[in-house]
């Protein structure tokens, strides 16, 4: 009886708190050879279709940090040349935190790329772009220097074409203009908060729970 309540409190936890996560990244690469684009949704149009064909060399991964990424560095003789990179960051934005944002990514897109939120362009580039862990040069690295989001969740894609030689890249958030950035992260501080009545519900579980074990103790009785 104390292993059955035991589970059935953790299963009410789980349900409750599962979906609280931090941002999740996901990296998806592909075989390309295209040149630089015409704009942010050309960019968009040629590594999905990349992206969407499985190719030898090239894959999907859910990398725990976006820092130092790279598509030889995620798969095991992954490719250096010729690589369509889609990155998606699904993070969330606390009422506390709904403002002013900005994001900056570290790439290196020999073909150039371009950075989305929520589905809008917010900037693109065609140059040789290769950051090289430095952002004192705008020309190498994709920006957003005003955002303003809204409380709830929101997606973060990047897109880009290397042809050459799969450097790491990296992306990341400042909230307010103040401070440092901060590194996307699957244990950053982008979480969604409990509501007062989502404790209330885990209360009235657990309270649930215990009226079960004394039924079934005045039963043994």
């Amino acid at each position: 009886m104390k292993i059955t309540f035991t589970l059935s409190v953790t299963a009410i936890s789980l349900a409750l708190f599962g979906g609280a996560n931090a941002s999740s990244i996901t990296i998806e690469t592909g075989f390309s050879t295209a040149g630089p684009q015409i704009d942010a949704a050309a960019y968009q149009s040629v590594v999905d279709s990349a992206v969407a064909i499985p190719s030898i060399g090239y894959g999907i991964a859910t990398p725990a940090i976006y820092d130092n990424i790279s598509n030889h560095g995620l798969f095991a003789g992954g490719s250096t040349t010729d690589i369509a990179f889609k990155s998606t960051v699904d993070f969330y934005v606390s009422p506390a935190n709904a403002g002013a944002w900005q994001i900056r990514a570290g790439v290196d897109f020999g073909h150039g790329g371009a950075i989305f939120v929520d589905g809008s362009a917010y900037d693109f580039k065609t140059n040789d772009m290769w950051w090289n862990g430095s952002y004192s040069d705008s020309s190498q690295y994709l920006s957003i220097n005003t955002l303003n989001l809204a409380a709830g969740f929101h997606t973060l894609n990047l897109y880009g074409l290397e042809g050459c030689c799969d450097g790491g890249q990296q992306a990341q958030f400042r909230i307010g203009g103040a401070g440092d950035f901060t590194t996307f992260s699957t244990n950053d501080s982008l979480s969604p908060v409990p509501e007062p009545e989502t404790y209330a519900m885990l209360l009235a579980g657990l309270g649930l729970m215990g009226f079960m074990v004394s039924r079934r103790k005045e039963s043994a009785v």
